[in-house]
Formats: C-alpha cells, sequence, structure tokens
C-alpha cells in the first residue's frame, strides 16, 4: 500500500529519533535531511542538501533547491519517493524559502 505524505522544513517541528513506526521513521528521516547543509556532518560530508542556491534570486534558488532536494531525498531515504516540492515564505525574514517535500512511502 502506498500512501502520500508532506513533510516541512520549520524548524519548530520537534524530531523523535527512533521511531518505532516505519512511516514516522522516514518522515523524520526527510525532516533531518531537509534542515541538514551538506559538508556539516563529520564522516558523512555528503549527507543533506547542497545548499549553493541560497544567494540565487528567489525563482532560480527555489528550481536549484527543488533539484537539490529530490536528489539528497532519493540518495538518503530509499523508502520514500518524492512526488512534490513546494516553497512557502518566511514573512520575519525576507527572501526564507522554506520547503515542503510530499512524498510517497511504500508501507509493506
Amino acid at each position: 500500500m502506498t500512501r502520500s505524505y508532506k513533510v516541512s522544513a520549520r524548524e519548530s517541528t520537534v524530531l523523535e529519533l527512533g521511531a518505532p513506526d516505519t512511516v514516522k521513521s522516514v518522515l523524520q528521516a526527510i525532516k533531518i535531511i531537509l534542515t541538514t547543509p551538506k559538508g556539516t556532518v563529520p564522516m558523512y560530508r555528503d549527507f543533506g542538501v547542497n545548499m549553493d542556491f541560497l544567494d540565487l534570486p528567489t525563482p532560480g534558488a527555489e528550481q536549484r533547491a527543488r533539484m537539490e532536494i529530490r536528489e539528497a531525498v532519493e540518495e538518503w531515504e530509499p523508502r520514500a519517493t518524492v512526488k512534490d516540492i513546494t516553497f512557502s515564505r518566511d514573512e520575519s525574514q525576507s527572501g526564507k524559502l522554506i520547503p515542503t517535500v510530499e512524498v510517497e512511502i511504500n508501507i509493506e
């Protein structure tokens, strides 16, 4: 059975590591991927999202971020398939994009 779920990179979400439920585990792994800049994890420098899009104008940043997020999730969380990536804006910080990733998780 396959279902769709959404994961946001909003900072206010609390992570529960070691979740016993497969869906929760996958969604938390994706949240960690979204919020980890590539190159910041010792011994796993390739883990996370390449943040080279940060200083680009918004349309270019969104396009580049979609590509980087999709590649990171596909590489680091093979139990999920990315279906869509959308962005919301943080009104308190000009130019800050907050990605939300819609994924399908195969529950067997």
